[in-house]
């Protein structure tokens, strides 16, 4: 069965992306930790992170230091955090996003889907994008 992401990836559900190339993708999360909370995906539908090749594993993990990168930048972050948890989605994915204390890695503190604000999520893709683009 598709995963989700991969519906996201093919553009069959809506998704704020971020950042695509040949095999990876990075888009904002419908639960995030905190606004800006990026998932990177590799295009290639692999449930465990450990199943993927060395070199598909560090395109993913080289899309993520972008992403990260981009992300303390756009929301004048100490840090960007990283997660990678694997249990919600069969589907390979590292969750980055802004934080300024450890106390935001937890994922029980997640915004519900229907509590983030649209606009504030369309900025926030739009503030990586930017950063992305510098």
């Amino acid at each position: 069965m598709t995963s989700v992401f991969t519906k996201i990836i093919n553009n069959e559900l809506p998704g704020r992306i971020v950042y695509r190339d040949e095999s990876v993708v990075a888009f904002l999360t419908i639960e995030p930790l905190t606004y800006g909370h990026t998932l990177v995906v590799p295009i290639k539908e692999v449930d465990k992170w450990t199943d993927l090749s060395a070199d598909e594993w560090a395109a993913l993990t080289a899309v993520a230091h972008k992403i990260g990168n981009a992300i303390t930048k756009a929301f004048d972050a100490p840090r960007a955090g990283m997660i990678i948890a694997g249990f919600d989605v069969p589907h390979t994915h590292i969750h980055v996003f802004p934080t300024t204390n450890i106390g935001q890695f937890v994922f029980s503190n997640a915004m519900a889907m229907d509590a983030t604000d649209p606009a504030l999520m369309d900025e926030a893709a739009a503030k990586i994008i930017a950063a992305l683009q510098d």
